[in-house]
């Protein structure tokens, strides 16, 4: 299996398994694939009797920075409409171009079956027989937080970034996870302003069991790793079962289909056209830049430099 992942790297250590992103020169951004891969690699470790919890982390600079988006922002084209254009497999990538453009109708369904099954991808984090434990450090923003908050701990650098900013314009958090995680109030407060937390906040938030030090965060991550995979894994599967049938009674599953609906409205209101066409006419990081400036982010770039 390792030798067909593009976006990611798996490989078992004793009773952990580690799947890590490794895109580190596009600031490990999700794909089409990505969440395909990173399924995969779940189901592969709940296969394996020798893996006990699985541990998410990422190379690079940072743990993930959201959708590689700019090809997508800075290549939608306004032209005349040709229906033809638009005959194909709705996940197909110029069908789901086509379905962005400004000029063109909108299928919602069209969007809604690429991003569900997005969706599907980050929750088999959620549903993995085994508990996973995610690492972040550097940058978690945008879609990026679907994976880290559907796993079931998070370890954090203390000086980490970790928000969606996309609550601005142009994205709604699919996944739907942030009241589960940190409750109404709280989760209001950063999705009403696309306000990022530090590491540091994160934990005293609750949205992160631990944070440590930059130059701690390894050995913390790791001695719970150890502590969880002393374990045996048929407990390990009853408590997680138990605990997450909570979150899916207070209707998670129903707000993800709202929240991922959602998501493409977002890209087709005037503020996401607009967004889109300054993208398009002068970059993708710039676009951000302006999005995020009158909060005091100054785009990607502030949170990649943590």
């Amino acid at each position: 299996m390792s030798e067909t992942l593009t976006t990611m790297t798996y490989a078992r250590d004793g009773r952990i398994a580690r799947i890590t992103l490794n895109r580190p020169e596009r600031g490990n951004g999700i794909t089409a694939q990505l969440p395909q891969e990173l399924a995969a690699c779940v189901e592969r470790a709940n296969l394996d009797p020798q893996v006990h919890v699985i541990a998410l982390a990422g190379n690079g600079s940072g743990f993930c920075g959201g959708y590689d988006l700019v090809e997508s922002a800075e290549s939608l084209s306004i032209g005349e409409d040709d229906p033809q254009r638009s005959v194909g497999s709705p996940l197909d990538p110029r069908v789901q171009m086509d379905n962005h453009r400004p000029d063109s109708t909108w299928d919602p369904m069209v969007d809604y079956a690429m991003m569900s099954r997005n969706v599907k991808g980050f929750m088999s984090l959620f549903h993995s027989d085994k508990p996973v434990v995610c690492k972040v450090h550097g940058f978690c923003v945008a879609g990026g937080t679907d994976m880290a908050l559907c796993s079931d701990l998070l370890v954090i650098a203390d000086d980490a970034k970790i928000g969606y900013p996309p609550a601005r314009v142009w994205g709604s958090p699919t996944t739907s996870i942030w009241f589960h995680r940190i409750g109404l109030e709280k989760a209001k407060r950063l999705l009403f302003t696309g306000d990022c937390l530090s590491g540091k906040q994160a934990q005293q938030w609750g949205l992160a069991i631990e944070s440590a030090p930059p130059d701690q965060l390894d050995e913390r991550f790791e001695a719970l790793l150890a502590r969880i995979a002393r374990m045996p894994v048929n407990q390990l599967m009853m408590m997680k079962l138990l605990l997450n049938q909570s979150v899916a009674q207070q209707g998670l599953h129903t707000t993800q289909i709202l929240g991922t609906v959602f998501d493409g409205i977002t890209r087709h209101t005037r503020e996401g056209h607009a967004f889109q066409q300054t993208a398009m006419r002068e970059g993708f990081k710039e676009a951000v830049r302006q999005r995020d400036e009158p909060f005091g982010d100054f785009g990607l770039d502030a949170f990649r430099r943590g």
